[in-house]
């Protein structure tokens, strides 16, 4: 018989069993507190209970991992005695509920863990979804969390002062109900000055930095492992409210306080707040932390121990001190004018203690709470087919105005109205940014520089999750190989539905398996991420949608772009037309936007010519023979060639194809291992890729003003540039015009 009514643990989410669990671990009912704390830590958002055991499959080892899984970010080593550290977190729940302050601090929260490990935050890149923004009956809905969440995105990485560099956006109905806000990371440290998240040093003081404590964000965490119903938007207390500002001062001031040498440890309050910074740096360290909450800084009065714990106040951190030495941390806080107070002391039982008004509330071992939290090998089965394998009957009646209708889509048209909201210069270190295959970051310490890309793609994922997830990989390496740069490590953010049901268990399975397996082909293991899962509305799953970020090393030069830049240069197609069947052709653009239709199996992947693809490539670049590079993924070869064309001189291509295949496949087919390069030095890229037996036929050259693509001597397509380019650059504002975008959410 439990203590708690059944709603009472249904609330958080503490199912029977492991409310014996629980009694056997501590011998006795828990308090009203130790629930609470319970509820967060074995919470799927903190414990990831559901996929912990499957994530043990993905590679996270390389001669330039510093710091791999376990941490509030991976590091690789980037040479001359610096690192990189990175990660990507999730806010998609809270991004449903409150856009702007949702997306907001989840930008914030991805900073803290990368400025907790000693590291200054440089970039930031986004992987946003959401339903379609003209659906009849969504689409204003759409518009509005579309709109906050960008607003809330270019707030908080704007007034913190790091460039958001790049990112992906898409559309998709499953979206509706559910979007998806997944924002990356990186930053650029001393190997010397990395900080890890543990607590030592038995007698140490635990000091809390930051901002005061209020009830914004209680049980952010377990409203973040749960599907959403009718009643999700009565849960708007539960999104945290963000102060970029606050955000900046408090890294300046941590970075100051660990050079000091007087801080042992440092953890950021993220979800599960002053909880999980607690019982993680103790468990991590293999001690206690006992806490007393009288001494926590407060902006409200009456907060029960409870609110105190589980809060997700934005802005605070958690550090242990050298015994002693409080002072010279005190001292750099408040230079800085932030709060900091000793609110507990590092023990030698392995406990997190916690008191409030002198009585003891929770006393819990930290390995219960952490190592020792619930890990379930859920039923899984195969992924169920939800589309037929065979689509309709297609012929195109026009095929320029297909590419027309592709090029002023959600999914593939300009971006600009996003990205000319963030700040993508702050710092001047940005070389290649917003709208190119990768971007580019300077490392001013080092001399060289840093690519990095997100990509995912539901739709292949749910016709296929294990080949979908391999051609991620494949796309975001190949998006870093088109720019120069070698792809070294990776980190994930797993986005699905409720992991209970076996049909959406058997999607995430198969995604991390084939995730592993491409990642150790193509040596990018992988150092840290998320896992996002219930993201789904009365039953209606997302599109199973793992997110991948690949980090690139490169010599700092002149970036190559997309775009042409000279008329009269060869356009070379490294990697070849390609096979293409229709059965591979349902989860294209083309099979979206024009036949409005989805069927049969994702692109088929050849690793090793992949890999081979993207070494030429590189080797191109690095040679300096391209005059633009520019990977092909959505929309296929007319959608890459007309984006080569959308350049300030109006440089367009006249293309001459020799091929079997039908025009549509063509044209519009999604096979991977393919690059556009325009070159001045034809032979020598051909040579180049005869070498790493790779395919690489002249397919046309740059002209002016016009695209004009034909095979064996059939005009397909011929269109004006500037006509396409006028299409696809305000394609987005054009879907936005419902709503009045002229009162604009900027708070």
């Amino acid at each position: 018989m439990s203590a708690f009514p059944a709603e009472v643990l249904q609330a958080h989410r503490i199912t029977p069993d492991e409310y014996q669990v629980i009694l056997k671990e501590l011998g006795r009912e828990p308090s009203f507190t130790e629930l609470g704390i319970f509820s967060v830590m074995w919470s799927e958002h903190c414990s990831y209970k559901s996929s912990r055991i499957h994530l043990k499959k993905l590679p996270t080892r390389s001669k330039l991992v510093v710091q791999g899984p376990g941490e509030n970010a991976g590091i690789i080593d980037i040479g001359q005695g610096y690192a990189i550290a990175f990660k990507i977190e999730s806010h998609n729940h809270p991004s449903f509920i409150e856009p702007f302050q949702g997306a907001a601090t989840g930008v914030g929260g991805i900073l803290r863990d990368i400025f907790t490990m000693g590291a200054r935050p440089i970039a930031v890149l986004d992987a946003i979804r959401f339903g379609p923004l003209d659906d009849g009956t969504s689409g204003p809905r759409n518009r509005r969390i579309f709109e906050g969440v960008v607003s809330g995105i270019a707030h908080y990485g704007n007034c913190f002062g790091v460039p958001t560099v790049g990112g992906e956006c898409a559309f998709e109905a499953s979206y509706n109900g559910n979007p998806l806000v997944n924002v990356f990371a990186l930053g650029v440290v001393h190997k010397d000055d990395i900080f890890y998240a543990k607590a030592a040093g038995v007698g140490n003081p635990v000091i809390y930095v930051g901002s005061r404590t209020g009830r914004d964000g209680v049980h952010g965490a377990t409203m973040a492992s749960a599907e959403f119903t009718e009643e999700s938007k009565q849960k708007r207390p539960t999104v945290q409210v963000g102060d970029p500002f606050m955000e900046k001062l408090l890294l300046e001031a941590c970075i100051e306080a660990m050079k000091t040498g007087a801080v042992v440890g440092i953890q950021d309050m993220g979800a599960a707040g002053l909880t999980c910074s607690t019982c993680e740096m103790g468990g991590r360290g293999g001690t206690g932390l006992e806490i007393e909450l009288d001494l926590v800084p407060q902006r409200e009065t009456g907060l029960s121990s409870y609110e105190i714990m589980l809060s997700e106040s934005q802005e605070r951190m958690l550090l242990v001190a050298e015994k002693g030495r409080e002072e010279e941390v005190f001292r750099v806080f408040r230079k800085w004018g932030l709060e900091a107070a000793t609110i507990g002391v590092v023990t030698g039982d392995n406990r997190m203690r916690v008191k409030h008004h002198g009585e003891v509330v929770a006393d819990i071992p930290n390995p219960a709470l952490t190592d020792a939290a619930p890990m379930y090998d859920r039923p899984h089965t195969k992924p169920m087919r939800k589309v037929p394998m065979n689509g309709p009957e297609f012929a195109s009646r026009d095929l320029g105005a297909d590419l027309r209708a592709i090029l002023s889509s959600g999914d593939v048209c300009s971006k600009r109205y996003i990205w000319e909201q963030y700040d993508h210069m702050v710092r001047t270190n940005t070389t290649l940014g917003p709208g190119a295959d990768a971007a580019i970051v300077r490392i001013k310490e080092t001399g060289t520089s840093v690519a990095m890309t997100l990509d995912g793609n539901g739709r292949y994922c749910l016709l296929d999750p294990r080949e979908g997830a391999k051609l991620m990989v494949a796309e975001c390496c190949r998006n870093l190989s088109t720019v120069g740069a070698m792809p070294v490590a990776a980190t994930n953010n797993l986005n699905f539905g409720n992991p209970e049901r076996p049909e959406i268990m058997a999607q995430l399975v198969e995604a991390i398996e084939g995730m592993s397996e491409a990642c150790v082909h193509f040596e990018t293991p992988i150092t840290g991420g998320n896992v996002s899962l219930y993201n789904e509305t009365l039953g209606e799953a997302i599109f199973p949608t793992p997110v991948l970020g690949v980090v690139g090393l490169l010599p700092t030069q002149a970036p190559v772009s997309m775009r042409f830049k000279n008329a009269g240069r060869a356009v070379v197609l490294i990697g070849g037309i390609g096979p293409a069947e229709e059965v591979r052709f349902g989860g294209t653009q083309y099979a979206k936007q024009v036949l409005k239709a989805l069927w049969g199996l994702p692109p088929a992947l050849d690793m090793n010519y992949e890999k081979r693809v993207q070494a030429a490539i590189r080797q191109v670049v690095a040679e300096g023979l391209a005059e633009s590079s520019h990977d092909l993924s959505d929309g296929g070869l007319a959608v890459a060639l007309a984006e080569c064309s959308f350049s300030p001189g109006n440089i367009g291509a006249r293309m001459d194809l020799d091929s079997d295949l039908r025009p549509e496949l063509l044209l519009f087919h999604e096979g991977p291992s393919r690059v556009l390069v325009s070159t001045a030095n034809a032979a020598r890229v051909q040579a180049i890729c005869s070498a790493h037996e790779v395919a690489a036929p002249v397919i046309g050259a740059t002209v002016s003003g016009s695209l004009t693509i034909a095979n064996r001597g059939a005009v397909l397509i011929d269109s004006p540039v500037s006509a396409l380019h006028h299409l696809w650059e305000g394609a987005l504002e054009r879907l936005l015009q419902p709503v009045n975008t002229h009162v604009r959410q900027v708070s």
